[in-house]
């Protein structure tokens, strides 16, 4: 029995067959952990996406970027972008369900010293707060009222954590730390227009995991989010995003001794960079 963790498969469904054959996935005892990002840039959504929600128990999966994107798009919140591919989900017999089980992912997952999230935490955050402030938002997602908290998901603002924050902007920081952010001040300023490789940090920003001081250093965050960061591999980070979906790899790491497993991207329809 073991655990594996995937970086952003984003429609790469042939990639993700490949790579399980590659760790010699045992769908009886192991288990998968996916970064968030399932969907979208890549040929098969779809088939993603019916796939994970296939495996049951037999996979932990955390809500990226994209995945919110999607379930904008389909409350008519969000307008598809030219390099969207998620159409055949939206379009499928199958959607309501789909969506709804997405909806039903968490943004943060926890066990033993791991933590699970898309994209980061703000160095203020411990472990411990940031897990309740995900249910925060889960709660929102599960709700009856998920349609017009998706109608507020936009928006780069507030650009910190504030314990009196409310309602909207509190969910939209939080959001925007566990999906969207690579780079914020050591005073926990998130700056989201850089996407490009750590040396490109704007002026007074770092990347997340390295500012001083960080709050969840005691824990290892798994993550991915950043495929011009490519996979980082420290004590307290496992960083997978390699870019598959723009022609560089799918990656996964065994967590229980971090052994590193990679596929090539099959496809380069897409050129490699930011992806985001």
């Amino acid at each position: 029995m073991a655990t594996y963790a995937i970086g952003d498969v984003q429609g790469c469904f042939d990639e993700l067959e490949r790579l399980l054959v590659a760790i010699g996935f045992d769908r009886g005892s192991d288990c998968l952990w996916f970064v968030g990002d399932l969907v979208n840039r890549g040929p098969k959504s779809l088939a993603t996406l019916r796939f994970v929600k296939a495996l049951g128990d037999g996979a932990v999966t955390v809500l990226g970027n994209h995945d919110l994107h999607l379930l904008a798009v389909a409350e008519g919140f969000a307008k598809r972008r030219y390099d969207d591919t998620i159409d055949d989900i939206l379009e499928a017999p199958d959607a309501p369900e789909l969506l709804a089980w997405l909806r039903s992912q968490p943004l943060l997952h926890r066990e033993g010293e791991f933590l699970l999230v898309h994209a980061g935490l703000l160095p203020g955050w411990t472990a411990d707060m940031a897990a309740g402030l995900s249910v925060e938002v889960e709660h929102k997602l599960r709700g009856a009222g998920y349609a017009e908290f998706l109608s507020k998901l936009y928006g780069g603002k507030p650009d910190r954590w504030s314990d009196d924050l409310r309602g909207a902007d509190r969910l939209r920081v939080i959001i925007n730390a566990m999906t969207r952010m690579r780079f914020c001040s050591p005073q926990g300023v998130m700056e989201f227009e850089t996407k490009g490789e750590t040396a490109k940090a704007p002026a007074g920003y770092l990347p997340w995991f390295d500012v001083p001081g960080r709050c969840s250093s005691n824990v290892t965050v798994v993550c991915g989010h950043w495929s011009a960061l490519g996979v980082k591999l420290a004590p307290n980070l496992l960083a997978l995003d390699s870019g598959c979906v723009w022609g560089g790899k799918l990656s996964a790491i065994r967590l229980e001794d971090r052994r590193l497993f990679q596929v090539h991207c099959a496809t380069k329809g897409l050129p490699l960079k930011s992806s985001r």
